[in-house]
C-alpha cells in the first residue's frame, strides 16, 4: 500500500466520523423510563433495583430472561398507535410481547410490591432519561384478580382509572396523579401504559401492589376470636358427662331435660328413703331402755331373795 492510499483512506475516515457519531449516540437517547414508585418489575429486577433485585421473583425472572434488565427503561413497542389489546397477546403483558423481557410475565405472588390503600390519592413516579410527549394510562386490575395466573387483557377494565397527557418531567420523572378505586384489596397489578405522541413509541409496565383489607372488613372478622373461644368452651362442656358418667353407668345427654332423676337401685346407707323404718339414732336409744328395764327387773329379784 502506498503512502498516497493509506492518507486517503485515513482521510475518508475523518470525514465520514462526524456522521457516524450522531447515529451512535442516539441509541442510548431512546431509552425513556419506567415506574419506580410503585416500583415497577422490570426497574425491581434490574441492576439498579438495589434489594429488591435479590428477591428470588428476580431471581427467577432474570432466570426465565436468560440475561438482567439492564435495559430497564427500554421495553417499549413502535407504531402501535392505541391498539394495545391487539399488539400485545394475554399472558405476556408485562414483557409487552418482548422476548427481552419475557421473565417480566412469570405467575408469582412474591414479586417486589408496593403496599397501596384503597381509595387513595396515588402519585405514580415514572423516571425518565429524556422528555417526550404523549399520553400515560393507569390500570388497576380487577378485584378477584389470581397472581398465580398469567395477567390477561381481561383481568383489566376497559377503562383506566387515571389518565394524564403531556406532564411535566422534573427532577428525572413524571408525576401521574389519581384516585384509586376503592374496592380492591389483595395482590394486584398496577399496569401502566405510556404512548408517545413525540415518537412511535409505547412503553408498558407492570408494578406489584397490595391492598390491604379493610377496616370494616377487620371489624366484621373479630368476632371469630369469641366464636371460636366459644366452641371450644362447648366442647368442654360436652366432654363433662363422659368425665362425670351417672351412677347408672350411663353418660347423661347433654340435650335431656332438667327433670329429676330416678334413684338407682344401689342401696346408700348414709341415705335411706324416708319412711323405710326407724333411724339409727332411734334404734340405738330403744335397745338402751331395753338394757336399763332388764337390769332394773334382776336388781328387784335379787333385792326380794334377801
Amino acid at each position: 500500500m502506498s503512502r498516497m492510499t493509506a492518507y486517503r483512506r485515513a482521510l475518508g475516515a475523518v470525514a465520514v466520523a462526524p456522521f457516524l457519531l450522531p447515529l451512535w449516540a442516539a441509541g442510548p437517547a431512546q431509552a425513556h423510563g419506567a415506574p419506580t414508585d410503585p416500583v415497577s418489575r422490570v426497574y425491581a429486577c434490574s441492576p439498579e433495583g438495589g434489594d429488591a433485585a435479590g428477591s428470588t421473583a428476580c431471581k427467577a425472572a432474570v432466570g426465565a430472561n436468560g440475561a438482567p434488565f439492564t435495559a430497564w427503561d427500554n421495553l417499549r413497542i413502535a407504531n402501535v398507535n392505541g391498539r394495545d389489546r391487539q399488539t400485545i397477546p394475554d399472558g405476556q403483558l408485562c414483557s409487552g410481547g418482548l422476548p427481552a423481557y419475557r421473565g417480566l410475565d412469570l405467575a408469582r405472588s412474591d414479586w417486589p410490591s408496593t403496599s397501596l390503600k384503597p381509595g387513595a390519592a396515588l402519585t405514580l413516579r415514572y423516571a425518565s432519561t429524556i422528555p417526550h410527549t404523549g399520553t400515560f394510562r393507569l390500570y388497576l386490575t380487577k378485584q378477584g384478580y389470581d397472581s398465580s395466573k398469567p395477567l390477561t387483557w381481561s383481568d383489566l377494565p376497559s377503562k383506566p382509572f387515571a389518565e394524564v397527557t403531556d406532564p411535566a418531567l422534573t427532577d428525572g420523572a413524571y408525576r401521574i396523579t389519581g384516585t384509586l378505586p376503592s374496592d380492591r384489596t389483595g395482590r394486584h397489578v398496577l399496569y401502566t401504559i405510556w404512548q408517545n405522541t413525540s415518537t412511535a413509541d409505547t412503553y408498558y409496565s407492570c408494578s406489584d401492589v397490595v391492598f390491604p383489607a379493610p377496616e370494616e372488613a377487620g371489624n366484621a372478622a373479630s368476632p371469630k376470636a369469641p366464636v371460636a373461644e366459644n366452641s371450644a368452651t362447648a366442647a368442654e362442656k360436652s366432654k363433662a358427662p363422659a368425665r362425670t358418667p351417672a351412677r347408672s353407668g350411663t353418660p347423661s345427654s347433654p340435650t335431656a331435660p332438667a327433670t329429676p332423676q330416678t334413684p338407682d337401685s344401689t342401696p346408700l346407707a348414709s341415705t335411706p328413703d324416708a319412711g323405710s323404718g326407724p333411724s339409727a339414732p332411734m334404734v340405738a336409744g330403744g335397745a338402751a331402755a331395753v338394757l336399763v328395764l332388764i337390769g332394773g327387773a334382776a336388781l328387784a329379784l335379787r333385792l326380794r331373795r334377801r
